[in-house]
């Protein structure tokens, strides 16, 4: 008997052993591809970047008095200090390959100084310019609180207290919580956007494993690719006439000359700080920026997070996290002093990209840094990539979010799902993290302002920004939970899988944390992390 049953034991299906780097990745954070590839790989990232820093100046300038000519410079100028602050956090900051490009967050807060009417002037591109400068002034105030809190060590004592169990809600939301931009994109013009999503599925996931051919062309370059076909298909479209008497609405989201960008970008530009003035500063509307700049702050954690898990990088120490913080901070101030109409986080599209492409090393961002500020200058010929039609990168935009969002899942491999605690804990946060910014949103679109609605717009921002994001309220109520429920119970700690992260705690209690955080130019002798 006692032989029978121990040869059923071992018949038993053993569980998936938890693994603190993502196998499966061709090349890690520290492993560069050849240049030619590298080259290409870079490229990609920055034809991905572009969505975001087309489409936030696309919305704000128009309705600030700017027209196609200041709407080409405010997009170089947002691309020329995204590639800096890609290479700044590439290289002094977390050391990950994150792109730090626009971010939807600082929308709101930004709309609310433009619609503040200071300004009543009747030339429009005067207009303009007092409403950047007035939205540059908030944001180097902004900036402020990521500066602080990151280089102080602040940040790096609120991490120590992140587990497994409540960065996975974070992380999950900072990819699923921007649902909203994926599927409404692409059915703005279902014509081009379901193809892009139907080819880029097929090329990175189906073709790449059915071709043998010894290099994953199709996994790396899927992307590529898939926009290459669409936006041909898409101008043969529009020259055909196609889109001739559609309504306005349509023309813009579909033809692949509606953008106004190529006329209105001069040949070449070099953007310099204050370029519009000396910024203007209003209390209310800098209190207002330090909050959203928060919000930004705390996704971008889960930013981070997700690209050390794509870039096979173990768990970040909290100081290694803590000084990515402070450098992007800076990055939030470089927006400020050159005029981006928009702030800095790290860029979830690319941390998605990494995910498809099975790449993540460091030299490949750092190319595309270089791709941004060299087509950021060159405006005529970044503005012809800038001309891709939104729902191609709307699509790509499913692809991407559902990569991030499931690096947060896959933190759960950590954890005991069979704990009554754990399943509250993601479960309850998850659902709020949904819920809550569902009905603020809602409540704006029926109503024309949010729940709460007092004279000072800004203080309504302050409330309203903060609960409008998914991965911030997810984050902040798995957070409180998990460092409050049944803490000081013996089992709570390994349910949480808190033991899996404790030699990551400090920078030097694991060697590989030296492999893939530490500074260049032997910086780490003079600013240790701790």
């Amino acid at each position: 008997m006692a032989g029978g049953g121990g040869g059923g034991k071992s018949d038993e299906p053993a569980p998936h052993p938890p693994k603190d780097q993502l196998l499966g990745v061709t090349y890690c954070i520290t492993s560069p591809p050849p240049w030619p590839e590298a080259i290409l790989l870079g490229f990609q990232h920055y034809l991905v970047m572009l969505g975001t820093t087309v489409i936030i100046p696309t919305a704000l300038v128009p309705q600030m008095g700017g027209g196609d000519t200041e709407k080409a410079e405010v997009i170089q100028t947002l691309l020329f200090v995204a590639g800096l602050n890609t290479l700044l956090q590439s290289l002094f900051g977390t050391r990950l390959p994150a792109v730090i490009g626009g971010s939807y967050t600082f929308v709101a807060p930004t709309i609310s100084i433009i619609l503040n009417n200071r300004w009543n002037d009747t030339d429009p591109i005067e207009k303009f310019k007092k409403t950047m400068r007035a939205i540059q002034g908030a944001m180097i105030v902004a900036s402020t609180i990521q500066i602080v809190l990151g280089f102080s060590g602040l940040w790096r004592n609120v991490a120590r207290f992140l587990s497994p169990l409540s960065a996975t809600p974070l992380i999950a939301l900072a990819g699923f919580g921007l649902y909203e931009f994926g599927f409404p994109g692409v059915a703005r013009c279902v014509e081009i956007g379901l193809p892009q999503l139907i080819i880029v599925v097929i090329l990175s996931q189906y073709v790449a494993h059915m071709v043998h051919s010894g290099k994953p062309v199709f996994e790396k370059f899927s992307v590529l690719i898939s926009i290459a076909i669409v936006w041909i298909y898409a101008h043969l479209l529009t020259v055909g006439g196609a889109y001739n008497h559609t309504p306005p609405k349509t023309q813009t989201s579909c033809r692949t000359d509606r953008s106004g960008l190529i006329d209105g970008a001069p040949w070449i530009r070099v953007p310099y700080p204050f370029q519009w003035g000396a910024p203007s500063f209003d209390a209310g509307e800098a209190f207002a920026m330090m909050m959203t700049a928060f919000v930004a702050l705390v996704e971008s954690t889960g930013g981070f997070m997700a690209v050390s898990r794509y870039a096979s990088a173990t768990p970040l120490p909290p100081s290694v996290l803590s000084r990515g913080v402070g450098w992007q901070g800076i990055g939030i101030l470089l927006s400020g002093l050159f005029g981006t109409v928009n702030g800095s986080s790290v860029s979830i599209e690319n941390a998605g990209l990494l995910a498809v492409t099975r790449v993540g090393s460091r030299r490949v961002v750092q190319i595309s840094a270089g791709f941004m500020i060299f087509f950021s200058v060159l405006g005529k010929f970044g503005a012809v990539f800038a001309s891709i039609p939104a729902p191609i990168v709307a699509a790509l935009y499913c692809l991407f979010f559902a990569y991030v969002g499931s690096s947060g899942l896959s933190l759960l491999q950590f954890c005991n799902l069979n704990s009554f605690r754990t399943k509250f804990i993601l479960g309850f946060s998850l659902f709020l993290g949904l819920s809550i910014p569902q009905y603020f949103n809602e409540y704006e679109a029926i109503n024309g302002y949010g729940p709460v609605h007092t004279s000072g717009r800004w203080f309504n921002n302050m409330v309203t920004v903060p609960f409008s994001s998914e991965a911030f309220v997810a984050g902040i109520v798995a957070y409180f939970l998990d460092n409050t429920l049944h803490r000081h119970d013996g089992t709570v700690r390994k349910d949480r899988g808190k033991q899996w992260w404790d030699k990551f705690r400090s920078f030097h209690t694991d060697t590989r944390s030296e492999e893939f955080y530490s500074l260049p130019f032997n910086l780490n002798k003079y600013f240790p992390a701790v």
